[in-house]
């Protein structure tokens, strides 16, 4: 299989189609595009819950994690709130790394809120590198509508966010032969804009029909899955999908497409009122921009210049491409 997320084809096939037990407190349960899943323990009672995982190659990949996490409990709709902490050591990590690795996820919990309610810690061989498994926890009020036709679609701030700061960071030292410093640094700084925390609560406050954060596969694989899930189409103009200078460039440079790059930090949102939405994220310091609407079918069409054609299902996500030609 390929590296990265499954396909939408063998996730289907392999994976939703095995899950057969049904609980009436499951909500909602797996399947394309639903991140969290959403529990229902008596009357009022809901809990959103995310399972996240990751190899731990920097200390600050802790925090990426614990935000992912959060932010699809965030575009569920849900508050998030608590966190707990799997990790699977290798026999040559000191203590002292552990601590530290520990005090990267406290600070990124204190910074947004939440507490790290449990966990488990242990030591393998089978392992060259510590894995992080992260369940997140939130309180859902009320399940969001989802989207149907006739609705407007808006992003927050930029696609391909994250994927252009890790490679600014594991290339910048090709990156700093063709491109100013400048660039490249801010390149490198696009992963304070990652939580997606701030716009999901304005947006549910502002009664959205459905949100879900772009993550691995880009800003293409997000739309794909979120008109997946509600069955329904879409038409997004390409020109209007808000992208920042410095992701150009690193694409550019590791000859990318931007729009299948991993783009945590950027929330799709659809909305009854798109430009009223727009107001208040910008009301709050948040760019978002309409970019597209929900249509009847299933066709998902991308414009480009008076020009249209049909979006493919979710691929690899650019990253790994990335990753293999930072050496150039």
């Amino acid at each position: 299989m390929r590296i990265g997320k499954l396909s939408e084809t063998v996730l289907k096939r392999s994976v939703i189609r095995q899950i057969r037990s049904k609980r009436i407190e499951v909500m909602d349960g797996a399947g394309v595009g639903r991140d969290c899943a959403i529990l229902a323990f008596g009357e009022g009672a809901r809990t959103a819950v995310c399972v996240q995982e990751a190899v731990i190659h920097r200390m600050d990949d802790m925090g990426l994690l614990i935000n992912h996490g959060m932010n699809s409990l965030a575009a569920a709709g849900a508050s998030p709130a608590a966190v707990t902490l799997a990790l699977l050591l290798p026999e040559a990590m000191e203590e002292s790394e552990l601590r530290e690795l520990m005090a990267e996820a406290e600070g990124i919990c204190k910074g947004l809120n939440l507490q790290i309610a449990g966990g488990h810690t242990a030591v393998s061989g089978a392992v060259s590198q510590p894995v992080a498994s992260i369940t997140a926890y939130g309180a859902l009020e009320k399940k969001l509508k989802g989207a149907v036709p006739g609705q407007d679609i808006v992003l927050s701030k930029w696609i391909g966010l994250e994927g252009t700061s890790l490679l600014a960071e594991e290339s910048r030292a090709g990156l700093l032969t063709r491109y100013p410093e400048y660039l490249v640094e801010e390149a490198r700084r696009f992963r304070e804009y990652i939580s997606v925390i701030p716009e999901a609560e304005l947006a549910r406050q502002a009664g959205v029909s459905d949100m879900h954060d772009a993550s691995e596969g880009g800003v293409f694989a997000a739309l794909w899955e979120l008109a997946e899930r509600a069955g329904v189409g879409l038409t997004i103009d390409l020109k209007k999908l808000p992208i920042r200078q410095e992701t150009v460039e690193v694409c550019e440079y590791l000859e990318l497409n931007p729009y299948e790059l991993l783009s945590g930090g950027c929330l799709v949102m659809v909305s009854e009122d798109g430009p009223g939405l727009v107001h208040v994220l910008a009301e709050a310091g948040i760019p978002a921009r309409v970019v597209g609407s929900i249509t009847e079918g299933n066709d998902r069409l991308i414009l480009n210049d008076g020009e249209a054609r049909y979006m493919d299902r979710p691929k690899t996500d650019e990253i790994y491409k990335g990753m293999e030609r930072r050496f150039k």
